[in-house]
This record gives C-alpha cells, structure tokens and sequence, in this order.
C-alpha cells in the first residue's frame, strides 16, 4: 500500500518466512532484525527523500509449496507490497519466486540455494516434479536459471562458486590432479549465519569471501590460515600462519602419488600381487552377484508359480448367504447361494429425470464370512481353469489401492459362476449424480474426480495396464464417500458368448473412444489406456452438468446416431456441448483435452492427476476431509455460542443473586445459595431503628392510591441509599413503618449503636429537606426510635423466605418510635449507654416516659454527633437513578 500521510510516502514490504520450525530463518528470530534494519534504513537512508518502509508480516507453519504463494498472493493484492523478504525454505521460495517474477517485485531470501533434506519433501513437490532428489549434479539448484527468477537476490552463499574457490586454492599449492569428494547430503542445514560484507553479483547472488581453516593438532582448534576474496578471486596467506599438513609435511603433498594413479611407477614393487588381489576380489564379486540374481529370478518365478497355483480365491456357493430384494422397513431375509439365485436387487438407483432413458441397475448383495459383499453374476455355460485365467486372477487380487474395489473371490461351480468384490453401500457415481437430493459442490465434485484419477494411474501402472469399461456406474462409492474403481480386469470371465445389442449395450457405447468404436464387439474389449482417458472426459461431463453421457445431445439425438457421429470422427469432432458453468475453467480444458480426436494428445492419468492438483487449489481432495473441516467449524461455532449462552446464564445468575441479597443479609442469602440450613441465632446487642410518618392516614386520605404509592417509593428509596453507606441491615417496611438493624448478622461490636445513630440523623436531615411531589406546601414529619438489646434472628418460611428478629427489643424499640416526637429522635437508656462510650453523640435527657409492658422508663433525645460523618448521603435524585459500580443489577423500584 502506497500512501502520503504528512508529506511521506508509505510503501510495504512483505515478510514471508515459516514460523516454530527451529530453523536459522525462522520468523521469530529473523523478524525482529528486519524490524531494526528498516528502521535504520528509515531513519540513515530514507528519511531524506521523505519515503517510510513498513512491514507486512505472514507465516507458514511447514516448509511446504501450498501455502506460501497464496500468502504472498494476499501480500501483493491486499498489501501491495514493492519487496519480499523471505521464504527462505526451497518449496515455499521457488512458487513465490515465480510469481514475483510475474509481477516484476525484487525477492531477497536468505537460502535458498540448499538440498532439502528428506523431511522437507512433501507430496506437492513430488507430484509437481521441481526437484528430483537422486539427480545432484547441479550445485546451483534448481534456482539458478534467474531467467525464470529475474527478480530473486539470494543472500546467502551459492555452493556453484565453491568450484572457484578450491580452483584457487590448488593454484595456490601448485596441484593439477584433483579428485574432490563432496558431501551434499545436507551440507546446507549446517549453516547458521554468513558474515561479511555484502557483495551482490549480476546474477543477484551474494558473492561472499571464504576462509581457509586448519587443525592445529597441539590446541586441537581450527585457526585461519588464508583467505579468498571473491572480489578479486584469489587465495591470500595469512602472515605468521602456517599449514600443518599430515605426516609433518613442510609442504603440501604432491598431486600425484608415489607410484601414480594407475600404479605404473618402476619403482613401485609388489604390482602383480595387488593386481591380482584386485581381479580375483572382482570376480568373486561378479560370482556373486550372479548367483544373487539367479536366485531372485528363480525365487520370482516360484512365486509367481505359487501364486497361480493358490486356490484360496474359490468360493463354494454354501459359503455365501444372499440378500434377496426386499421393501423398505423389512426384516433381513437371508437365503444361502446353494438353495436358490434370485436376481433381485438390494440397491435400486433413483430413475434419472433427465433424457437418459429410466435405468435400474441392480446390485445383488450377500453376506461371506460375516462381511457384505457385492456378487455379479457371469453370463457363461462353462469356465476353463487356464493359465491366463488363473493370471487374470492374480492380477486383480494383487490390486490393493484405496480407490479401487477388492476382488474377494469367485464361484465358478456351474451353473452358478459369480464373482465377489467389496461392497460400496453409496452405489455408483451415477446413482449419486441423478439422486437431486443430494447437494453435490464443487468439493465434493472436485474429490470424487480426484478419486477416479488416482485409481485409474494406479490401474495403468499396475500389472493390469488398462480398465477398457471406465463407465459412470462402475465407479463406486462406499460408506465414507471415498470412489472406487471397479469392473477392471478379469478379461476372460467379463466377455460373454452371447451379444446383444440392446439399448444396455449402445448406452454402455457412449464412454467408448472413437478410434476403438469400429473394432468394438462388446464394451471394453479392445482397450487401451489412451480409450479410458477418453472414458474418463465422458464421466467429466456427466459430473459438470450432472446428467448422463452426451446429456444435451440425447434431446434431439438417439443413441445409435450418436455413436455413429463420433465414430466417423467428424471435422471437428462430435462432442458432448458443455455449456459455460460455475466449474473452474481448466477443468472444462481437461476434459477437451482428454477426448481429443487424437489418441496421442490426450495425456496420461499422471499428468492429468499432477494438472488436477493445480486446479484442486482451494478444494478439498476428500470429501471426508470436507465434512471433517465443516465439523471443527461447527464445534468452534459451537464453542462461541457456548461461551455466550455461558456468560448470559452468569449475568442471570448474577441478578438473581443480587435481588435476593436485597432480600435477604448476603450471609444468610450465601447459606441459602449452597443449600445449607440457616439456623435461628441468638445476638447478645443489637441496635434497632424504627421509624413513622406522622400523619400518614390523613396524607393518604387526601391523595390517591398511585400518589401515596410514589410518594412512599421516593421516600424510601432515599432512605435506601443512605442506609447503603452504614453497616446496616434493612428488615422490612410495612406501610409507612421503617425498620433498620445493626449487628447482624455479622457482628461488629459496639459499633451498631454507632451505625445507626448516625444513620437516623442523616435520615433526619435528608426527611427535612424532602418535598412531597402531590402536595409541596405540606412539611413531612418523621418519629424515630432507637433501642438497644438482645434478639434472636432466623429465616421464616419457604416461599418468599424473611428474615426475621424476635425478641423484646423489638417491642421495646416500636414503643420508643410510638412515644417520640415529630423530626425527633427517641432513644432508650440501654442505647444512651453505648452512645456514651463513644463520647461524640449529643443526648438529652427527656424524662421518664411510660412505655406499654415496660411502665416508666427513662428516655433521650439524641441532638446530633460531634465527629463530622465521613459518609454523607447521597442527596435525593428523584428523576435519575445511577447504578452502583459494585452492584450492576440493583433492584430499583421507580415512580
């Protein structure tokens, strides 16, 4: 991206290395000296012309071709990069090579110039063939033509100037005759780091300077000992430092031995006896080599002989149990071969509601040896054991591929001549294509014609070399959604004495290639590799438009008719017409290309299996692979939604939990919560609070029921927030009656009485400055009772449980309420007593007053504290309620 923000230009440059694989060149160690050198580069070089650097950063997480070339795809299109650094492994550099190439964007690596090792080998490099690991005779690698990498700057050294360095070194010593072992196995991996300074030549490859070491056998360390510059191409001594060369050699050894490379020096002796040693160690080797051979060429043919001779694929008929036809919803019915052979079908295909005419195919199904299996019946009055039908035999029980059906044995006893394979519960490709209730994209497409192509490669690679009837029905799919091949081979069974040429046969002749149309009596028989590629275009078509063969054609056309224009081989070809669809444009390329009038244009399965991986770029080649990725999408899905749903349920269980410790003390409401019993206590002091409107019943009698509801709903709620900031407990409020306890449940000292002292006298102030909303001129006027003294306190009842307290200080503290005054404060003289322990309260002494049950008592008015309150009251908010930052669901009741 290229931008202008306060007059600099912005330009991106794209790192692209691999990540955790414990290499030199790993993301997490060459990254951060990327970001400290365009920082310099920013700051010394840069900043002048007014242009920034930025860096765009991906990785991969192996060393693999799939990944890196999108990586910088997205770096070019999204990012716009001018530069990459990186990858500096050999199958993720040489594609993004290429495509920066394509776009004309300078590359700098690090490597790439290495082998890879065995571990680095993936399956893409094989298959698209870019390196071949037993041919090492070029040094450079396979990057050294830049005419196909123009824009690549490899940093590291090229092991192809190695050849000019020991060229100088044995000028140096004066040696003509050089042999020089080179282990290249994996020379790279040992380099860690390249020093010096950087030199880039006019092929973009760093032109580094060597060193020459030597052992120094006293300290048993490496010591330099010459240099090669590679600017000037020459060796240097380096001055003090001397060679120590075998043996205590002043000198270097000479370049030819003593007795010469062929040991034809005069003064060599014992000559004959060397030369003999060396022939007879020779033919001793020839001797046994050939016997080796001779043995395994014997050994091969016992083999093979033991494996034509091997009977164990014959299947007497009491060994199978058939699975005659049945409806949906029967019981299983299973009848053994031997009493009876019905022909009837276990799997029935869809009927096409396309111009293929309606076709069932029937597939007989039985049990052998607790297994299911697929039985096809064999059409013939009689079979001869012969050696090439016992080979054919061989061939199909040697084929073990996972895209291809199993030959598990055959019945030959006639009458009944049958022949067992794996059974493949999905039925066949062409049971799939007409099924409409089964959505096919272009994943699962695009992996069932992958697995025709691997199946087929492996068949004409095999011993049996060719298929012949390559037909959508013969393509088989099991239970986990994998094609099969089936019906190949067994060329002596498979063709039958009798041909008919129903509307079956000129159907099955539609996948036959033109050139095999005039010799063909029956379907399959010739064949050739070259006619299955044909037969696999067919199925190509019928998988782009999801019909039968030549589905457009059939409309105007019969069968017969069809077959005769493709067998005339028409100028230019007859062809089944494949209209423009979502398929990718090189798989409708393909499929031309494979029925190609031409036998020898039409490519081979490899090829067609190394194109179809470049078109299966962004598909899946397993379906199962498929369905497995949306699962883990699903469950990740699942986890957020999960994970949501969780929290929702704790902010619930939060607001439950906060209404009910507005209930109940949030000790007493924990108990409750853990499912324990809450058991009545008994507390040695407590202070109560009680508090009366004076006047209530006429203020009711003059103001309607919502009013005196609102009016009592902001009243209290002014209260509530001024108890909020006392060690209080609120118990309940019964019409205009207010109570308020301190001391339980938890107990805090003498300090109850303190609490709610200070609490009635900031109630009293704020009750002095309230206006009633309805009548404004009327002036509230409160009573307020303290007492002091023991009490027992428990939860009572199940449905909508309270606390309670009992005891005579309650009575005792509704009285002092009852007898006070109007915006007094009325306090009992067991709570005058622990007011006066604190020395800061202002009481008066009132006298004696008769209480109900208790007669005269002497009784206070508690005037005011001398200590300022750290805690005001909030003031009254009548319009505006604000929530505590502790308490995110308050239970807030408005007018």
């Amino acid at each position: 991206m290229r931008h202008v923000e306060e007059e600099f230009r912005y330009y991106n440059v794209g790192v692209l290395m691999a990540s955790n694989l414990n290499y030199p060149f790993d993301l997490e160690r060459c990254g951060p000296a990327v970001d400290m050198a365009l920082e310099e580069v920013n700051e010394k070089f840069l900043a002048q012309h007014r242009i920034k650097l930025l860096k765009v950063q991906k990785s991969y997480p192996s060393c693999s071709g799939v990944l890196a070339p999108g990586l910088a795809s997205d770096m070019h299109f999204v990012s716009d990069v001018i530069a990459f650094i990186g990858p500096a492994c050999l199958f993720a550099l040489e594609p993004v090579a290429r495509l920066a190439a394509y776009w004309n964007t300078p590359i700098i690596t690090g490597m790439g110039d290495q082998p890879p090792s065995e571990g680095e080998l993936s399956v893409t490099s094989r298959i698209l063939g870019r390196y071949n690991p037993s041919n090492k005779t070029d040094s450079a690698g396979i990057l050294k033509d830049k005419s196909k990498y123009p824009t690549l700057t490899r940093m590291s050294y090229c092991q192809c100037r190695l050849k000019k360095v020991f060229s100088s070194i044995f000028h140096q010593f004066g040696w003509k005759h050089i042999a020089l072992i080179l282990d290249r196995s994996d020379l790279f991996s040992l380099t860690v780091g390249i020093t010096g300074h950087v030199r880039i030549d006019d092929n973009g490859d760093r032109d580094a300077d060597y060193s020459i070491l030597d052992l120094d056998p006293i300290t048993g360390k490496f010591e330099v000992v010459g240099h090669y510059n590679g600017l000037n191409k020459r060796y240097a001594h380096v001055a003090g430092k001397r060679i120590h060369w075998p043996g205590g050699r002043e000198g270097p050894p000479p370049d030819v031995p003593k007795c010469g490379f062929l040991d034809d020096n005069p003064e060599c002796r014992d000559r004959e006896a060397y030369m003999i040693v060396i022939y007879g160690s020779f033919a001793l080797a020839a001797f046994l080599a050939f016997t080796s051979t001779l043995i395994c060429v014997a050994y091969k043919h016992m083999k093979t002989s033991a494996d034509l001779n091997n009977m164990s694929w014959r299947i007497r008929p009491e060994e199978v149990i058939l699975e005659p036809g049945r409806t949906f919803g029967s019981k299983l019915a299973l009848q053994k071969l031997s009493d009876t052979y019905g022909l009837t079908s276990c799997r029935e295909s869809i009927t096409s509601n396309t111009s293929l005419p309606s076709a069932k195919i029937y597939t007989t199904v039985g049990i052998y040896k607790g297994s299911r299996v697929a039985i096809k019946k064999i059409t013939k009055k009689k079979i001869d054991i012969t050696k090439k039908l016992l080979w054919e035999i061989k061939q199909v029980r040697d084929v073990t591929h996972e895209n291809t059906v199993r030959f598990l044995g055959a019945c030959i006893e006639c009458p009944t001549i049958l022949v067992l394979t794996e059974y493949c519960c999905r039925g066949s490709l062409r049971d799939v294509l007409e099924n409409e209730d089964i959505h096919l994209d272009w994943n699962f497409r695009m992996s069932l014609i992958y697995d025709i192509v691997k199946g087929m490669s492996y068949l004409h690679g095999c011993d049996i070399s060719f298929h012949g009837k390559l037909r959508s029905c013969n393509c088989l799919i099991d239970g986990r959604f994998v094609l099969k091949i089936s019906d190949f081979g067994l060329t002596s069974l498979s063709i039958p004495v009798d041909v008919i040429k129903d509307t079956s046969y000129f159907n099955k002749m539609l996948w036959v290639a033109p050139e095999l149309l005039p010799l063909t009596l029956v379907p399959g028989n010739p064949a050739t590799q070259k006619g299955d590629v044909y037969s696999f275009g067919i199925i190509l078509e019928e998988i782009i438009v999801r019909g039968g063969p030549y589905e457009a054609a059939r409309r105007y056309l019969e069968v017969e008719e069809i077959i005769t224009r493709v067998a005339s081989r028409e100028n230019p070809p007859f062809r089944p017409a494949v209209s423009q669809r979502d398929c990718p444009e090189e798989l409708l390329d393909l499929m031309e290309r494979c029925w190609n009038d031409n036998p020898e244009d039409r490519p081979a399965f490899e090829s067609i299996r190394l194109n179809l991986k470049n078109i299966m770029r962004g598909y899946c080649e397993n379906i199962m692979d498929d369905l497995l990725r949306r699962m883990e999408q699903y469950a990740n899905n699942l986890e957020v939604l999960v994970s949501e749903k969780t929290e929702e349920l704790s902010q619930e269980k939060r607001r439950s939990e906060e209404l009910l410790y507005q209930v109940l003390p949030r000790p007493v409401a924990q108990q409750l919560m853990l499912g324990e019993m809450v058991q009545p206590e008994q507390f040695e002091c407590v202070t109560i609070y009680f508090s009366d409107i004076v006047g209530f019943t006429s203020l009711c009698a003059n103001s309607t029921p919502m009013q005196v509801v609102d009016f009592l709903n902001e009243l209290y709620s002014t209260f509530d927030r001024i108890i909020g900031f006392y060690d209080v407990y609120k118990v309940e409020t019964i019409g205009d009656a207010y109570m308020v306890v301190s001391g339980l449940p938890e107990r805090n000292g003498d300090s109850h009485t303190r609490e709610i002292g200070l609490m009635a006298l900031a109630i009293l102030d704020a009750v002095r400055s309230f206006t009633i909303a309805h009548q404004p001129d009327r002036v509230l006027q409160l009573r307020i009772g303290i007492h002091s003294g023991p009490v027992c306190a428990g939860v009572v009842g199940q449905k909508m449980p309270h606390y309670c307290l009992f005891g005579d200080a309650v009575n005792t503290a509704s009285r002092m309420e009852s007898t006070g005054q109007p915006l007094k404060i009325h306090v009992s003289e067991a709570a005058k007593q622990i007011f006066d322990k604190f020395g800061t309260f202002n009481l008066e002494l009132r006298g004696e007053v008769e209480l109900k049950g208790k007669g005269f008592v002497t009784t206070y008015w508690l005037l005011g504290c001398s200590d300022s309150d750290p805690r005001p009251p909030t003031p009254r908010v009548p319009s505006t309620i604000e929530l505590d930052s502790n308490n995110p669901y308050p239970l807030v009741f408005m007018g």
